[in-house]
């Protein structure tokens, strides 16, 4: 499988390096670079041999790292990485523990704009050419779009996963991954633990939901592959998550330990196929689920710390031997059965390679170093992690010339054409679910005159925000008149009556709606609104699933995220500018009768 990888990629890899200038860490061999798998090992495997126990360990852990600049942080980042790590800036922390990988957040102040991201990605692999063993970091970030997404405008954002399912376009995934692939690399990011494998089976899964590409695990495995490619060939590594499937949860593993009932036959028919179809696509790595399974492990282990889960099924029975990351260590769905100090050494011995954000890195770091000296862990078993991890690195072009440039930048971030794309691709993904009478599409002669009110949960990063803001603009630039009312996830009485005053002088209302549930007063603001008598439309800004708990609703959509691109999207759409195309990538349950499907997997309708 490595070879394969190697084909599928190595191209990608240099386009992605070319022109991109610095100097290169070259850290392997001397000698002209051959092409072949056999040469990259051999590279790998010596410079496997020219590091002390520390330096191999150091490479197994992927760390977070507060400021935007890897040498002169904000204080308080520099404050904040003293406190966490012992250390002021991403130099230092490179240094003191030969760190493999840097994770970026944007809570950790690491992604102002593009060109700045660019700079703190020079200067950390700097510091990594700096070590006594240079070896180029793998630079990694969650940006999923949708919901998900570290790195926000100018960058361009992308439909969500459960919104490209709607789209059931696997050409419009494999475009939006390339896209936002190329974009990542210029900014010196070339892992995306994206796309999400889990197959949302649950509508109450807390923590996945509209992050999964659906609930049709043949029609997941087919975008994920799609991805895949895009991502891939774009010279950025994918990470298909959370291994073995997160999708049939009612817990946050972020807050919790989930459990997955799943039958061995029950995994196999749901959860295995997009895990299957990203390794025969040659993903570079696979992220773990902090999720017990007891048909795999009847220990009860996450499967984080699951031999049985990540080296008896992933390794074994699926034959995967790319890189295996966890999720953060700072979850709690891991840190609940054994110490931190335990964590990454199981980790390790279940087949993860790389240790992603422990909460304690010189715990971490001193338990990993321990396990090796007194046996439980062998220097050989390390050995074996570095050279996935390496060869992952060598398919990425970062042996090449792991810098950026500015100029990168400003020809791949956030151009005029990628950013045309993502409202196309978007456009095909709105899905029209309700349209009792023909209501839509508005007219600006019968109804110039809109009320825009609803949910305004806090705005997903990097988007314009909020919902309401977002829409009422989209219809003024649509020759509508609009007064924005923002009402809240939860709103009152007052703010209900005012909505309802207000929608009295015009001529019709879109309601943002967010996860409505049967005790929600988001119910009582749309039974208030179409008790005017006026045109309401409602659109469902997160889950497709609030139409169940809004009888009397004649015109609702679903968007799948409240992002820029999806909002305005939908608004072309209400006003008929573009002809609604997205269908249901997952059922719609009566709320009167959770047995019974209100609206089935495939259904929208158009104009």
């Amino acid at each position: 499988m490595h070879s394969r990888r190697t084909v599928l990629t190595t191209a990608a890899a240099a386009a992605c390096a070319m022109g991109t200038g610095g100097g290169a860490v070259h850290a392997a061999a001397s000698g002209p670079r051959a092409s072949g798998a056999t040469d990259a090992r051999a590279r790998a495997a010596r410079l496997v041999s020219r590091m002390n126990l520390e330096e191999k360990v150091g490479q197994l852990f992927v760390m977070r790292v507060y400021g935007h600049s890897a040498t002169d942080p904000d204080p308080a980042d520099a404050e904040a990485n003293r406190k966490e790590m012992g250390v002021s800036n991403a130099v230092e922390l490179v240094a003191k523990y030969h760190l493999g990988g840097i994770i970026y957040f944007g809570w950790a102040h690491n992604t102002r704009d593009p060109h700045q991201i660019a700079d703190l990605s020079n200067g950390i692999q700097r510091a990594a050419a700096a070590q006594r063993v240079p070896v180029p970091l793998l630079i990694s970030t969650d940006q999923e779009h949708g919901i998900v997404a570290r790195i926000g405008a100018p960058a361009t954002l992308f439909p969500g996963a459960m919104a490209l399912g709607a789209g059931r376009s696997r050409e419009d995934a494999r475009t939006a991954a390339r896209i936002a692939g190329e974009e990542l690399c210029a900014m010196g990011i070339r892992q995306d633990y994206a796309p999400v494998a889990d197959v949302n089976v649950n509508p109450a899964n807390p923590v996945i939901g509209v992050r999964s590409f659906g609930s049709e695990p043949k029609a997941v495995a087919r975008l994920v592959t799609a991805q895949v490619q895009g991502y891939q060939r774009a010279g950025v590594a994918a990470t298909a998550k959370h291994f073995p499937g997160h999708g049939d949860t009612g817990t946050d593993s972020h807050v919790g330990l989930p459990y997955i009932r799943h039958t061995a036959e029950e995994w196999e028919r749901l959860d295995a196929p997009p895990f299957r179809a990203a390794i025969e696509a040659g993903i570079d790595s696979i992220m773990t689920a902090h999720i017990v399974v007891p048909a795999f492990d009847a220990n009860e282990d996450p499967a984080t710390l699951s031999r049985p889960i990540l080296t008896g099924v992933l390794r074994e029975r699926l034959g995967f031997d790319g890189v295996v990351v966890t999720d953060s260590l700072g979850m709690q769905g891991v840190r609940t059965k054994y110490g931190d100090a335990r964590v990454a050494v199981l980790a390790l011995k279940a087949g993860v390679d790389q240790l992603l954000n422990p909460p304690d890195i010189a715990v971490a770091f001193a338990s990993v170093l321990k396990a090796v000296r007194t046996g439980e862990l062998t220097e050989q078993d390390i050995d074996e992690k570095l050279m996935r991890i390496f060869l992952l690195k060598e398919r990425r072009g970062l042996f090449d010339d792991p810098y950026t440039t500015h100029r990168a930048v400003e020809r791949s971030v956030g151009t005029r054409r990628h950013l045309a794309t993502a409202d196309r691709i978007a456009e095909r993904t709105t899905t029209l679910l309700v349209n009792d009478g023909g209501p839509l599409p508005l007219s600006r002669r019968a109804q110039r005159r809109l009320l825009v009110t609803g949910a305004d949960a806090a705005s997903p990063s990097g988007t314009g925000g909020p919902p309401t803001k977002v829409l009422a603009e989209a219809f003024n630039q649509l020759g509508f008149t609009t007064t924005a009312l923002p009402t809240g996830t939860a709103p009152t009485r007052e703010l209900i009556d005012r909505a309802v005053s207000v929608l009295r002088t015009q001529d019709a209302a879109i309601v943002a709606t967010y996860n409505v549930t049967a005790s929600s007063s988001q119910r009582a603001l749309v039974a208030a609104l179409l008790g005017t008598g006026k045109p309401v439309v409602q659109v469902a800004v997160r889950n497709p699933y609030d139409i169940a708990q809004l009888p009397g609703v004649r015109a609702a959509l679903a968007t799948y995220s409240w992002t820029d691109v999806e909002l305005r999207a939908a608004a072309r759409v209400i006003a008929g500018r573009r002809d609604p195309q997205g269908k249901l990538p997952v059922p719609v349950m009566r709320a009167d009768a959770p047995g019974s499907v209100l609206h089935p997997i495939g259904h929208g309708l158009s104009y």
